[in-house]
């Protein structure tokens, strides 16, 4: 089975490309939403990456980006169009001092934590009362989720199960923290359907495009490969035409810490 916790270094040079295929335009809106109503003065991302969100926000907002790759930080420090502050560091020890910022959010960055839930407790601490915490991500449990990648590359799915928290034990993990009024709605749904061979050329269907493949040996990864392939050639054979699918649901997470009283 691929491991869980990837190493973004060797993959920091490409990673953005990722955003020129799909922008995730939802989540962008949904996080300048929330901006818009809580109007936070001090924004923390973690797991920053390369800075798309960071660049989506800095423009309004005093915004810090933390990640646990420093080559990830050294591109977002030339993607950005106003770079704001950056640090290397780990979300389960966020290197700063009790309630300094207004809100704390992560984008698709939950399930490489190593200790998810340890993040929960560091961005309670780190929240100042009134502030709130951001969960963007996915759930791939009861297959709701529907991935091509899943079928064809063996141990991709049960890994993810392993690495993804459901939003039930997330929230279970805001509400022991404190957080309070938490919200769970969709901000982005993915749908597309490769026909045929055309799927080969899909940009997420490559090695290090995604992390789900990115995890695996040369060779289970070759291996999917050529599964796809067998089915392509006998597909063919019949007539037929294969449909590759993705529909994936993207949702926001959001909890309130009490203000003083």
């Amino acid at each position: 089975m691929p491991a869980k916790h990837l190493n973004y270094g060797p993959l920091a040079s490409t990673y953005h490309q990722r955003y020129a295929h799909s922008p995730i335009a939802g989540v962008a809106a949904a996080l300048h939403a929330l901006a818009q109503q809580l109007a936070p003065q001090r924004i923390l991302e973690v797991g920053c990456g390369t800075g798309r969100w960071l660049d989506e926000l800095a423009a309004n907002h005093s915004i810090t980006g933390l990640d646990l790759s420093c080559a990830m930080l050294q591109q977002a420090r030339l993607q950005g169009q106003q770079p704001p502050a950056l640090v290397c560091g780990a979300a389960e020890s966020l290197p700063f001092p009790d309630a300094t910022f207004d809100l704390v959010f992560c984008v698709n960055a939950l399930h490489h934590f190593r200790v998810p839930q340890a993040f929960i407790s560091e961005a309670w601490r780190t929240v100042q009362p009134g502030g709130a915490l951001a969960v963007v991500g996915q759930n791939p449990r009861g297959m709701r989720d529907r991935w091509y990648v899943y079928d064809y590359f063996e141990g991709t799915y049960q890994t993810d199960l392993r690495r993804f928290p459901s939003w039930g034990t997330t929230l279970d993990w805001m509400v022991a923290c404190g957080f309070e009024r938490i919200t769970l709605q969709p901000v982005e749904h993915i749908i597309d359907a490769k026909r045929g061979r055309e799927v080969l050329d899909d940009p997420f269907l490559q090695k290090h495009a995604v992390s789900q493949l990115a995890l695996l040996s040369d060779e289970a990864y070759a291996a999917g490969i050529q599964r796809i392939r067998a089915d392509l050639a006998q597909a063919e054979a019949r007539g037929e035409t294969l449909h590759f699918a993705t529909d994936l649901l993207i949702s926001l997470l959001v909890g309130r810490k009490p203000p003083l009283e």
